[in-house]
Parts: structure tokens; C-alpha cells; sequence
């Protein structure tokens, strides 16, 4: 299931960073798939769990808000949001995955903190076994790679961020 990785640079320097993962409640037993993943992913990679916080919020709509307060806080290294925005018939559910996908780049844009989406628009969800244990699966691989993304590039930015080296300047 997860690999442990064994890049130095995966992990974030500063062993007490923070992580928020903020989840949609439609659809929770899909969405909490990806959501178990990423703890687990994280664990794996040596993130304490008192380290991440969890926020569960009524839609994907009502993520980048969340996430803009949250990354405001200055608590966090990055935040993770997580939600199934489905085509219930009508095409409002493109709007609705466009607002929360550009909301959440001006968050990470506005403020510095990275903010990762594993906000998924399947093409097409119908309320039957076999689309909801697709789907479930699917969560679970985004839970993890969203995980090993929010490591890796905390640390990348940890490093962009670090004072330039004697070795450098010379």
C-alpha cells in the first residue's frame, strides 16, 4: 500500500509542521477514503498525527473559504482539501468545481501556503456498488499521492526559503 520514501527531501525540515486536511461531508463515505489515505500516507512518512488537524465542511463550495481563514492562521505548512463534485443532471457541478479549484489557487496564491486539491469531478457518478467502489479505490490512491505531494513540496519551498550557503555565494 504506501511506500516509504526514502528522499531526504520529503519530509519537511521542521519536524512540528502542521498540516489541515479539509474535506466536503457529501458523499463522506467516498470522501473519507481519500482522506484515511492521506493520514496514513502521512504517518508512514513520519508526520505525527497530533500534527494534523482535520475540518469537515457541509460542500466542496465552502472549502476555499476555509481554507483562506486556515492558511491566514499562519498554523499551517499546507492544506488539503478533499470533496466529490458530482453531475447530479444539471451542469452547475462544472461551476461548482471551477469555483473551488480557482478559490483554492488564489488561496495558496494570496497568502503563501500551499494548498493541494483532491477535489474530484468525475465525468460521470451514478449512485450504484460498482461506481461508489471505483470511486472509493480512486480516493484512496489521491489520498495518497496528495500526501507525498504536501511533503514534497513543503519541503521544496523549506528549501527555497533557507538562507543561502557560503558554498552558494562563492
Amino acid at each position: 500500500m504506501s511506500q516509504r520514501h526514502p528522499q531526504a527531501e520529503l519530509l519537511p525540515q521542521q519536524p512540528s509542521a502542521r498540516f489541515c486536511f479539509i474535506q466536503a461531508s457529501w458523499h463522506a463515505d467516498i470522501v473519507n477514503q481519500g482522506r484515511d489515505a492521506f493520514l496514513a500516507e502521512m504517518a508512514g512518512q513520519g508526520v505525527a498525527r497530533e500534527n494534523m488537524d482535520l475540518v469537515e465542511v457541509p460542500g466542496a463550495f465552502e472549502i476555499p473559504l476555509h481554507a483562506q481563514q486556515l492558511a491566514r492562521s499562519g498554523r499551517y505548512a499546507a492544506i488539503v482539501a478533499c470533496g466529490l463534485v458530482v453531475d447530479g443532471g444539471i451542469y452547475r457541478h462544472e461551476f461548482v468545481a471551477d469555483a473551488v479549484i480557482s478559490g483554492l489557487m488564489r488561496v495558496q496564491l494570496d497568502t503563501g501556503v500551499p494548498v493541494f486539491s483532491a477535489v474530484l469531478t468525475p465525468h460521470h457518478f451514478h449512485e450504484h456498488e460498482q461506481h461508489r467502489r471505483y470511486f472509493s479505490e480512486h480516493f484512496r490512491v489521491k489520498g495518497q499521492e496528495v500526501a507525498q505531494a504536501c511533503l514534497r513540496t513543503v519541503a521544496s519551498l523549506q528549501k527555497l526559503q533557507a538562507p543561502a550557503s557560503a558554498d552558494a555565494l562563492a
